[in-house]
């Protein structure tokens, strides 16, 4: 087991609520820290100081699927005054390089609010792209485990050119600023594809800088947390929302056809389904499994639990494609403003239908080109089969994506293939929109990639008993963060009309 030369820490578990207790686990260079546990909103509000003993424990051989099983550092108590919200654990040393690093968790409401819209943490993506301890899901691993520091760039990352992966300032074919960025301030390679700074902090800053109070969950709790939704009038997925259980559909479809609102201010939503499993027998449920493009390595393939099989959702194996629910897919969507997909893209909307209640107050009409000043359509999107009739986009219905979807506006979006991928495809291997369309539609010769060559990043509403909007985008909170006044009114519109 390799020894750390700088000192780490995390929180466990990642979901509480008052009255439970946070255990505070570090590891690195012997040595004295100091912590302290902030909320973080638009203040940085510090709830917690502290001392503790960092030791030398190892790093476990194959910490990204074993974890870091460490003893508890410091346990700390969550008092009834802390708000709900997302809560960041900073350990100050002054061993090593980094002197400074960073956990998390978040505290749920003790109380539903129906006035409070809930805003699930994409942490099942984050955990999927955290290359601490050696690999991640995009580096041949199967399984992640949640008890483990995130590498840096996830929870905290500088400001300043290159801070998003999605080309913005200049789009010359290429992500040279944000390879650059990383590498200057030592993060992870994936930090620019998941983590807090990258939607659900901007986001947050502008719900409560406009006076929206929101509560808070993680992904998992969609599963394992009984209840979670009751009482609730809005459900919200910002940003990078990529990896579903089984579980957490269920309870966010059951929330919604029983009258309950959805917000899908993301992209790239549920491509993925994952279970959440246990470390060890009996043990919580720590640990991701992901087989992806291994899904016949899955011990559920071929077996009487195959729906439960970690494949894609649009997979053709599962029955179930993704878009039933927020009415887009990234398997009818793709890239924009990445490299040569849609490199030199507006990253704007073109709207389609402005006389929606969605547009109320913007003053668009049709035709009008909105958020692109900000990039808000970028990086990875979503959307569905769609035909023209009358000048005007209509879903098919033939990809899953329900008929009554009011499609409001759309973007030109692309897959990577084996002309605009940023990494080359070696021989012998599909590239991505060969993949996609053998799942998808049971073949990858050259006519059946054309079907799904030509995608779009669809903003669309729906009704499922309750109403579903789409944006279909990663990249809607950085509209605020900017303060695009049409992506500002649209969200203003649809969290106060949900809220009632």
């Amino acid at each position: 087991m390799p020894t750390l030369t700088e000192p780490w820490i995390y929180a466990w578990p990642q979901s509480v609520v008052p009255g439970e207790t946070v255990a505070l686990r570090a590891a690195g260079p012997s040595c004295e820290g100091r912590v302290q546990i902030a909320r973080i909103g638009l203040e940085r509000e510090v709830v917690w100081r502290g001392t503790i003993e960092v030791d030398p424990h190892e790093l476990p051989d194959e910490a990204w699927s074993a974890g870091c099983p460490w003893p508890d550092a410091a346990t700390v108590e969550v008092l009834p005054e802390w708000r709900s919200g997302y809560y960041e654990v900073s350990l100050r040393t002054e061993v090593g390089a980094l002197h400074e690093t960073v956990g998390f968790f978040v505290v749920r409401a003790a109380a539903a609010d129906a006035r409070r819209p809930v805003l699930v943490l994409s942490t099942n993506t984050w955990n999927a792209y955290n290359d601490f301890g050696g690999r991640n899901l995009y580096s041949r691993g199967t399984a992640v485990s949640f008890a483990r520091p995130m590498a840096p760039g996830y929870l905290r990352k500088p400001e300043g050119p290159g801070a998003r992966v999605a080309v913005v300032d200049a789009p010359d074919f290429g992500m040279s600023a944000h390879v650059t960025y990383l590498r200057e301030h030592q993060l992870s390679q994936w930090a620019g594809s998941a983590g807090w700074p990258n939607a659900e902090l901007p986001f947050v800053r502008w719900a409560e800088a406009n006076g929206y109070d929101l509560d808070y969950a993680v992904n998992a709790d969609l599963e394992l947390v009984p209840g979670l939704l009751d009482g609730r009038s809005t459900y919200l997925s910002v940003g990078h929302d990529e990896y579903w259980s089984a579980g957490m559909r269920d309870t966010v479809e059951d929330f919604v056809g029983a009258g309950g609102n959805a917000a899908f201010f993301s992209g790239n939503t549920a491509m993925w389904q994952v279970r959440h499993e246990a470390t060890v027998e009996g043990g919580p449920l720590d640990l991701m499994v992901c087989f992806k493009d291994q899904f016949k390595r899955d011990p559920v393939y071929g077996t009487d639990r195959q729906h439960l099989l970690t494949t894609m959702w649009s997979d053709r194996l599962l029955e179930r494609p993704e878009n039933t629910l927020p009415g887009v897919t990234f398997t009818r969507g793709g890239y924009h403003r990445i490299g040569r997909a849609v490199g030199r893209g507006s990253g704007g909307y073109t709207v389609y239908r402005p006389e929606h209640w969605a547009f109320e107050g913007t003053e668009v009409v049709y035709g009008d080109l909105i958020g692109a000043a900000a990039v808000t359509v970028g990086y990875e999107c979503d959307g569905c089969e769609m035909a023209f009739r009358d000048g005007l986009p209509h879903p098919t219905g033939a990809d899953g994506t329900p008929t009554d979807l009011e499609i409001l506006a759309i973007t030109p979006v692309q897959h990577f293939n084996r002309v605009n991928a940023p990494r080359g495809v070696p021989d012998g291997f599909p590239s991505e929109n060969e993949y996609i369309a053998d799942r998808v539609l049971g073949a990858h010769d050259a006519d059946t990639v054309a079907r799904l060559a030509h995608g779009h990043a669809v903003m669309g509403v729906h009704q499922r008993g309750g109403t579903v909007f789409t944006a279909g985008t990663t990249e809607w909170a950085w509209g605020l963060a900017n303060a695009d006044p049409v992506i500002e009114r649209i969200t203003r519109n649809l969290l106060d009309r949900f809220a009632g």
